[in-house]
């Protein structure tokens, strides 16, 4: 299991990509059992109010969370690439140019 962090504006998120051979999460919309790389983070978005208050570049931002969609690859490049476009679509959400995320990836053991 991999965790893909994404870093700017002072704040951080990460999601987690399963890989071959490990055991995704299985819940409704989770992809199908037999994909050998599973990307799953969450999903957020901008309000005008309400929602979870962050702090982003030194203002507080209000961010809503949607369900995480889970998403199936074949191959671990693929999976990567479309890790680090998700992130940087969740930063550029909520005013953070997509540009000024850095990317770590870690090694994490399962459960």
């Amino acid at each position: 299991m991999l965790l893909v962090r994404g870093e700017a504006g002072g704040t951080t998120l990460t999601g987690t990509l399963y890989e071959r051979g490990e055991r995704s999460p299985s819940f409704k919309g989770a992809p199908d059992e037999d994909a050998p790389y599973v990307w799953v983070c969450d999903e957020f978005y901008q309000v005008e109010s309400g929602g979870t208050a962050q702090m982003v570049s030194g203002e507080e931002v209000h961010v809503a969370f949607e369900t995480p969609m889970p998403r199936g690859f074949d191959t671990r490049e693929q999976a990567l690439d479309a890790a680090e476009e998700h992130v940087r679509t969740q930063f550029a959400r909520i005013g953070v140019n997509a540009d000024d995320v850095e990317f770590s990836i870690e090694k994490a053991e399962l459960q």
